[in-house]
């Protein structure tokens, strides 16, 4: 489903102009620090909708969550102390494996989510997209229950234990949907260097169906959409894989490194043809 254009756009005409777009506003002088505000998504298709990979399960997605992290706790064969998992580290362990659940993948930094908006070489022949939402504001439109806690602990962004406090289970999160649709961003627990490498943090919404694309249509103030033009992804990726932002260090472990390789070695459009 593509995103609705009334979001605010900027299109970047370079490598160095997509910095100067995803770092722009980052003098913060109230601590004479240049920090972001913002978080951020790639994607390798400006027309990808920010769906969960639940949503994309498509059917009745919003009633198979349930069974899906049923059957996830009950065949994960964890030591005995999982038992005692709260929901929220059971769905960040989920989300970090694979399964399809109502989180949704962000980083803070905007070099790794550029990597994501360049990194397949299947889809050079569109348009990209770095997703931009600023955190504070968007934490300031929380229900009191949940800023309270931010409030508290001087953060802006949640944790599994802070989240376990103010909601402890889905239930009683989901419940929250009474004040309206709003997401929350959790930094997730550091399970693995994969975490760690890409700066990761997740979006989550009170209910599965809650649709975080269509939340961001009616938040231009505080949403923006970056625009990476399919005539520069190749300078783009080039100059991310010379600064050491790839695969390799994205996804430790072999895996990740044949990805790098494999997309390293490819060749451009130029010698494939067009796209």
């Amino acid at each position: 489903m593509p995103a609705n254009l009334d979001v605010n756009e900027q299109v970047a005409r370079s490598f160095e102009h997509a910095l100067e777009l995803l770092y722009q506003d980052t003098w913060n002088s109230a601590i004479w620090r240049h920090r972001s505000n913002e978080v951020f998504r790639g994607l390798s298709d400006q027309d990808y909708h920010l769906a969960t990979s639940l949503q994309r399960l498509g059917g009745k997605y919003a009633e198979l969550e349930r069974h899906l992290m049923r059957n996830f706790r009950k065949y994960a064969g964890l030591h005995e102390a999982a038992f005692d998992y709260s929901d929220w580290q059971w769905l960040t362990l989920a989300q970090h494996h694979g399964l399809p659940t109502r989180l949704l993948d962000w980083t803070m930094s905007p070099l790794v989510a550029l990597h994501f908006a360049t990194w397949s070489i299947n889809r050079y022949d569109v348009d990209g997209v770095v997703w931009c939402v600023n955190l504070p504001l968007a934490h300031g439109l929380l229900p009191i229950d949940l800023r309270s806690e931010l409030i508290e602990q001087g953060a802006h962004a949640f944790t599994v234990p802070m989240l376990e406090k103010a909601t402890p289970d889905l239930g009683s999160f989901d419940q929250l949907r009474r004040h309206g649709e709003f997401p929350v961003f959790l930094e997730p627990p550091s399970l693995d260097s994969r975490i760690v490498n890409q700066y990761a943090l997740m979006s989550v919404m009170p209910g599965a169906a809650c649709d975080l694309g269509a939340w961001c249509e009616r938040q231009p103030t505080l949403v923006r959409r970056v625009i990476i033009p399919r005539s520069i992804k190749w300078e783009i990726r080039d100059k991310l894989d010379q600064a050491n932002v790839t695969e390799r260090v994205l996804f430790p472990g072999l895996d990740g490194l044949a990805q790098w390789l494999r997309r390293h070695y490819s060749p451009t459009s130029e010698h494939q043809g067009d796209p």
